[in-house]
């Protein structure tokens, strides 16, 4: 059986690519077909285990490529089209951008692991187009009117689609008319340590750009007065850095020993975002942290309210400072060992025997 894993773009390690690395070690010797990518991190992410090739897209040839791949995603939709796929039984797309428009044979099976419909062109259309340049703003409507036609019609390409989050399966039924099997992304779970004494901080963490709302955790503790520390790195970030009281640290990017070492001693991790799942709040709780988040998205499926953190229902600096305060007053109290338990269902051997089961549904044996 020969497998292709399609990826849309491979320049950084996330949850994306989280799913992507457990797929190949599913299927080492299936081929890698990514839009752009930095052959040299996916090697160094994959190991000696992965023996299959990495095929770059034209795209990848574009000047800048690496640097500015958004802006060349009106000609990724022809790049996919253009990868010959007949040789392979089962391909499994990785879609957040445009990965799941390639052309199979007829009797080859497409699963489509979605982490969300192109968010550029769907629900946060509007938001991207509002904090965009002027030249955008002019061209970018013509070009997302084109790219929702092609997308909503290479959905019908796919054989069956699995969702990260419940979520998610439901902006795949709105946008797509399509129901999706649910299947969490993997987390290092037993990479953390739940039993480190707890320090008077908390952590904020994930990428700085204008969706994950660092700035409602910068407005609510300006006003608590209580440490926070933030990690990540994006477009907003100077601007958060001016806003920012003195007991507010921004580190900016670190490595992951240093993201496991504050998450092991916060507090509490805050969340104010919307996520397609979220595995960082996964990554609190087995780190024995208890998380403190906006209560929509995906973080419905990780979070309980009350049990393994707490949910504030308003998306505002006032509902999480109020959320934070209970926490300080000791309303609610967490068990680092219980957190750790509980995110332990979020594991990568049970999303591997998922995937594996949806596969042998089709009659294909996965191992």
């Amino acid at each position: 059986m020969k497998v292709a894993i399609v990826h849309y773009w491979w320049l950084s390690n996330r949850g994306g690519e989280a799913v992507v690395s457990a797929l190949l070690d599913m299927f080492p010797h299936a081929d890698l077909f990514v839009q752009v990518c930095d052959e040299d991190l996916v090697r160094r992410t994959l190991g000696t285990k992965f023996r299959g090739n990495i095929i770059p897209s034209f795209v990848s040839r574009m000047p800048g490529a690496k640097k500015h791949y958004k802006k060349y995603m009106p000609l990724m939709p022809l790049a996919l089209e253009q990868w010959d796929l007949s040789n392979y039984d089962l391909i499994i797309s990785s879609e957040s951008g445009p990965a799941k428009g390639i052309i199979t044979r007829p009797d080859a099976l497409h699963l489509c692991y979605c982490h969300s419909p192109m968010r550029y062109i769907w629900d946060l259309y509007h938001p991207y187009l509002e904090n965009s340049g002027w030249l955008i703003r002019k061209l970018f409507p013509l070009i997302a009117h084109w790219l929702r036609v092609w997308d909503r019609s290479s959905a019908d390409r796919v054989d069956r689609f699995i969702a990260n989050s419940r979520f998610i399966a439901s902006r795949i039924k709105k946008f797509y008319r399509r129901e999706a099997d649910v299947i969490w992304p993997p987390v290092p779970v037993s990479d953390f340590n739940p039993n480190r004494e707890r320090e008077d901080f908390y952590l904020c963490l994930g990428q700085l750009v204008q969706y994950k709302r660092a700035d409602i955790a910068i407005d609510a503790f300006n006003d608590l007065g209580l440490p926070l520390v933030i990690i990540g790195e994006g477009e907003i970030e100077k601007d958060l850095r001016a806003k920012a009281a003195p007991n507010i640290e921004l580190l900016g990017r670190q490595p992951f020993d240093v993201v496991k070492d504050h998450l092991e001693r916060c507090r509490g991790l805050i969340f104010p975002g919307v996520e397609d799942f979220g595995i960082v709040p996964v990554e609190a709780m087995a780190a024995g942290a208890p998380v403190i988040a906006y209560g929509r998205g995906g973080i419905l499926d990780t979070v309980i309210d009350g049990e393994t953190g707490i949910l504030f229902q308003e998306q505002s600096a006032v509902a999480l400072a109020h959320s934070v305060r209970q926490l300080e007053s000791g309303e609610f109290s967490f068990d680092p060992a219980m957190l750790h338990q509980h995110a332990d269902q979020f594991n990568r051997a049970k999303f591997v025997a998922s995937i594996q089961n949806i596969i042998a549904s089709y009659g294909i044996n996965p191992v």
